[in-house]
């Protein structure tokens, strides 16, 4: 007898990740919408459908344990919406902060768009290209990408964030060869580093970055 995807059962989420039932169920319902969405879009590389929550989903909600409480943030080119989803719908738990997913294509926004209507996700979506980011949204906190691009691309798209406010920080998901990129943007950008090891993707890492400056 073939499974269908409703079927299919979520593992339950590690408990250093703390998140409510409630809250559990959004996620769940946000993997149910990938999996339906998929069929039309190629919203994430087809291999990984199989590992949607361990490696997607759970991938992404480490960023909300490691910054907890109303922020204000900024998701670049997110696609299916990770990490930034994620995070707005742990901030539906919360009662407070905004995520704001910039998404330039228009298939993908409407996806995340009846997302958040589904899962009443604390974000909206700005259908513009990231260097367009700048002019619609309001001082930010903080920053996140995941798949998107090299981290000097990253630092090019963030910087003028931070130099409207300085205390922003950035976190950006990355794969085995980040060091090599971490060593290609200290040629062009100096910053404070955090690197927090991902406890679901061997190798891979989540950049926390701070005090963005460009040499002159």
């Amino acid at each position: 007898m073939s499974v269908e995807w409703s079927d299919v059962r979520e593992p339950e989420i590690p408990g250093f990740l703390s998140v409510s039932r409630e809250t559990a169920d959004r996620l769940a319902t946000y993997a149910d919408l990938v999996r339906k969405w998929q069929s039309s879009i190629n919203l994430i590389s087809p291999r990984t459908l199989p590992d949607l929550w361990t490696r997607h989903i759970l991938d992404s909600l480490q960023l909300f344990a490691l910054r907890r409480g109303p922020s204000i943030w900024m998701d670049m080119g997110i696609g299916a919406g990770f990490p930034g989803l994620v995070t707005g719908i742990c901030l539906a738990e919360v009662g407070d902060g905004w995520v704001h997913l910039v998404e330039s294509n228009n298939k993908k926004a409407a996806f995340l768009r009846q997302a958040i209507s589904k899962t009443g996700a604390r974000a909206s979506v700005l259908p513009v290209r990231i260097d367009e980011a700048l002019k619609s949204l309001p001082q930010i906190d903080a920053i996140s990408a995941r798949a998107l691009a090299p981290l000097t691309d990253l630092l090019s798209h963030s910087a003028p964030f931070a130099a409207r406010n300085p205390a922003i920080r950035m976190w950006f998901h990355k794969g085995l060869d980040y060091a090599e990129e971490v060593r290609s943007a200290r040629d062009l950008w100096s910053f404070d580093l955090v690197e927090h090891e991902s406890q679901f993707q061997d190798g891979s890492v989540i950049l926390e970055i701070g005090n963005l400056k460009t040499f002159n």
